[in-house]
């Protein structure tokens, strides 16, 4: 038995990264076995996004009875929160300050904790809107050098509203349909390294990039972009749900690695949600299907 489930990992491992043109700098990601280390009481719902703070704690979001999950850096349990905030979890970021910030899809509201569970912020009325403070199922938040935060709201109103460091609406922009500056589903979102707004359209199969302020500059398909991450050295990492699979972009837009297939096999996925990259480069997959998270170590 033990020598099958070697053999089984190894494969997985095998089919773990394709590389879709040569490259000097291509990337390597191993699974980590046994990941993660969690108590007998604590059974993971559907995951739906993880993040890593500057100690290298993760941070799990799922849609079990225990929503937010902490971990240190080698997957060992830590505490858990968010029964109390949550209907159903979706997105998950950590901003510079290691502030904890959720949006809960069915509950219409965007929540900022700080590391121990303590509510910073609430924002939503609990009912779907689309006023200025008001949300209808938003997906995901992202964060400006100067405090500034936006959010993709999302199912409902398919927009991305910019807010002040306080919660002050600063701007909005965004409707439903297939042009330039609109959405289907506005599902992830990341600002990168030149300011640029990244927009993970999921439903119509893009990344949308904008300015600070929502002025369109270009757009990037062939791919269902369910989760978007930027590492520390800049990289684009692609959570692709429709596909199964990872992938790396380069500063075009366009897929320069691929991981994975649908399956349940360490380095295969089974709906990748929303994901994440730590100091070391290591990439963190939370999966709704699988209802687990993975961990693939880079070398």
């Amino acid at each position: 038995m033990r020598f099958v489930l070697q053999t089984l990992f190894a494969a997985a491992i095998c089919l773990l990264t394709f590389r879709l043109s040569p490259a000097a700098d291509s990337v390597t990601l191993t699974p980590l076995p046994n990941f993660p280390t969690l108590p007998p009481e604590i059974e993971l719902g559907a995951c739906s996004a993880v993040a890593v703070n500057s100690k290298g704690e993760i941070f799990l979001f799922n849609r079990g009875k225990r929503p937010i999950i902490a971990l240190d850096k080698d997957g060992t349990y830590l505490r858990a929160w968010g029964e109390q905030e949550t209907v159903s979890s979706h997105g998950l970021r950590i901003d510079k300050d290691d502030h904890i910030w959720t949006t809960d899809w069915q509950g219409h509201r965007v929540i900022k904790y700080d590391a121990q569970g303590k509510v910073l912020l609430a924002l939503g009325t609990g009912k779907p809107g689309d006023g200025d403070h008001e949300f209808n199922q938003p997906t995901d938040i992202a964060f400006g050098k100067k405090g500034e935060f936006y959010i993709s709201d999302g199912y409902g109103n398919s927009r991305v509203l910019k807010f002040s460091p306080s919660g002050g609406l600063i701007t909005k922009w965004g409707s439903r349909g297939v042009k330039p500056g609109e959405f289907n589903l506005p599902h992830s979102i990341v600002v990168d390294a030149k300011d640029r707004v990244l927009v993970g359209d999921r439903e119509n199969n893009r990344i949308q990039a904008f300015d600070a302020d929502g002025k369109f500059l270009e757009m990037w398909r062939g791919f269902a972009p369910y989760g978007l991450a930027l590492s520390p050295q800049g990289e684009l990492f692609v959570a692709d749900g429709k596909t199964h699979r990872i992938l790396l972009l380069n500063e075009k837009g366009n897929v320069v690695q691929r991981w994975g297939a649908k399956g349940a096999l360490p380095g295969r996925f089974q709906l990748p949600h929303m994901l994440a990259v730590d100091a070391d480069g290591n990439l963190l997959v939370a999966e709704v299907e699988g209802k687990r998270v993975q961990k693939l170590m880079r070398k």
